[in-house]
């Protein structure tokens, strides 16, 4: 015998009918407790519907539920405000109820807006909104990279977003220079590729522009470090030279940069690849004044960055630092512009250290080994020299086996390891 199926309308539809068929035949004297019992339902519930039903003239659509909405609300949200609120989520689609309603006190300070769960809710109703999945919950991680990022300016933030090739074939490599402390998109410039040259350059107009940071954070690749001797390179030599720390993340750690690359997915989203590399440039133009002057921010209570950013105290250009200043030394030599030093006690010998370090002065302090010598630039240690042995040419400094917090280097305020 196959299963029938039902609904609350017809049980309450086989409710009404049983207590007409009982009020018939025991002409009005219905138990009306053991009915509800047999139903399952309540006595309150069932003296309900038999009060409906005798209202309505005995009419078993009086017993069929009924919407609870008021038939007013005075408090309800305006149509007109909540098709601002919509529109504002068409012209930014991926942003928050609670950057959404910053953006849109800022522009209509006079009309009261409705609060980030009325927002959502609206968003919602208007199918704007994707349910997201529920993310599995892992713990803290213990490493805080940017817990010395106090104010602006007191670390810059560095790194080549994921090359990708425009309409027209072309590769592009978006350079983005970020303020930790206030999220200020300093630069966002596009590259044909990430040649060491033009990223000075645009080095060196960020500097004009905003002075000189405290520090610089950067991976471990090319053109900020290298696999050479204290892994300089000619960009990382200028940094220091400038008074600049040098600050790198452990290898395979992006996180320690967690922010840039919170950013780069953003860029990805909002800035999607354009017809040639001029239109990219233009499309990021727009996207950085849009990030800085528009754009609520969330980990700012929703203050845009340009209002948190102040220019640096320290002006560019300025005189380069000797690291020989910065660091005490018993001998110095400089470098060939190939980066070889000659030996003092035989100028024969060539010793190889380090292109990036062309017409540099390094230093030389004796080891308690007889015969062993360290090689500085600055407080960097690039390795030592035996001076029994000088065929071995620089021997570089063991590889810690585990893997080293942020590393900072400065030319600046450095003592004597």
């Amino acid at each position: 015998m196959p299963w029938h199926s039902t609904d609350p309308v017809k049980e309450r539809t086989k409710f009404i009918l049983e207590w007409e068929k009982r009020w018939n035949r025991e002409q009005g004297l219905v138990n009306v407790a053991e009915l509800c019992r047999e139903f399952g339902i309540s006595r309150q519930a069932g003296y309900g519907w038999i009060s409906r039903y005798q209202n309505a003239g005995r009419d078993l659509k009086a017993v069929a539920a009924r919407s609870r909405r008021p038939h007013s609300s005075p408090t309800a949200i305006a149509e007109d405000v909540q098709d601002v609120v919509v529109a504002a989520r068409k012209r930014h689609p991926r942003w928050g109820p609670r950057k959404l309603r910053a953006w849109l006190i800022d522009r209509f300070p006079e009309t009261p807006m409705p609060s980030e769960s009325a927002m959502a809710a609206i968003l919602k109703r208007r199918g704007l909104i994707r349910p997201r999945r529920r993310r599995r919950r892992r713990a803290v991680p213990v490493t805080q990279p940017f817990a010395a990022c106090d104010h602006p300016n007191a670390v810059w933030c560095v790194d080549f977003k994921g090359w990708f090739r425009t309409r027209d074939g072309e590769k592009c490599y978006p350079l983005t220079l970020i303020d930790a402390y206030s999220r200020y998109l300093l630069r966002c410039e596009v590259l044909d590729e990430p040649n060491g040259r033009e990223v000075q350059a645009i080095f060196d107009s960020a500097f004009r522009e905003f002075g000189l940071p405290e520090a610089i954070r950067s991976d471990n690749g090319p053109p900020f470090a290298s696999t050479g001797a204290g892994g300089l390179t000619q960009l990382s030599v200028w940094w220091l030279k400038l008074g600049i720390r040098i600050e790198r993340i452990a290898p395979g750690k992006p996180q320690q940069n967690g922010r840039q690359e919170r950013f780069h997915l953003t860029l990805k989203h909002d800035v999607p690849p354009q017809a040639s590399l001029r239109a990219q440039q233009r499309a990021c133009d727009l996207f950085r004044r849009e990030y800085n002057e528009e754009r609520p921010h969330e980990a700012l209570k929703n203050a845009k960055p340009a209002s948190v950013y102040q220019v640096s105290h320290r002006k560019y250009p300025c005189p380069l630092l000797r690291p020989a200043d910065a660091h005490p030394y018993h001998y110095q030599c400089r470098a060939d512009r190939d980066g070889f030093i000659r030996w003092s006690r035989d100028q024969r010998r060539r010793i190889h250290i380090s292109s990036a370090l062309a017409h540099e002065t390094v230093s030389l302090l004796p080891r308690t080994e007889e015969g062993r010598w360290d090689l500085y630039y600055g407080p960097i240690l690039l390795g030592s020299i035996d001076e029994t042995r000088l065929d071995r040419g620089l021997i570089r400094p063991p590889r810690p086996k585990r893997r080293r917090p942020v590393s900072t280097l400065s030319l600046e305020n450095s003592d004597t390891p």
